[in-house]
């Protein structure tokens, strides 16, 4: 009966130590890490593939929209003309090149003007000067 009781006896449950849970928490975590990543560059694939497709239609309907101006500017050309009965042909697509040129210029103007509104962001560059001297305790 002896040898019985010994075999029935309870084993005492091993507590683990603390290097060991450090160990197991740090595995735990670079394993979700490194799924994480996983997941984030197989949803940034489907995202740049998606947003490439959308950057050449952007492109395509670009490209589609100087030819549009361009055709529109050969009509306005031919509507100054009026078959013959309104200003000769040559001078009908000069007036044209010249809209087109002051409208670039009124741009380059309004463009201009903006730029020189453009600050550095002092409030911020402010409290950028100031984090060293909160780092040593000194507010």
């Amino acid at each position: 009966m002896g040898q019985h009781q010994a075999e029935h006896q309870i084993q005492p449950v091993e507590e683990p130590t603390i290097g060991r849970l450090v160990a197991d928490a740090s595995r735990d975590i670079s394993t979700l890490v490194s799924k994480e990543i996983e997941l984030a560059k197989t949803e940034l694939k489907v995202s740049v593939q998606a947003g490439g497709i959308g950057l050449a239609m952007f492109a395509a309907a670009g490209f589609l929209a100087v030819l549009a101006i361009i055709m529109l500017s050969v009509a306005i050309a031919y509507f100054i003309h009026w078959n013959g009965d309104g200003l000769a042909l040559h001078w009908a697509f000069l007036i044209v090149f010249a809209f087109y040129l002051l409208l670039a210029a009124l741009l380059v103007f309004i463009g201009i003007k903006k730029v020189k509104k453009v600050k550095a962001p002092e409030r911020t560059i402010a409290q950028g000067k100031e984090i060293p001297k909160a780092l040593k305790g000194k507010v």
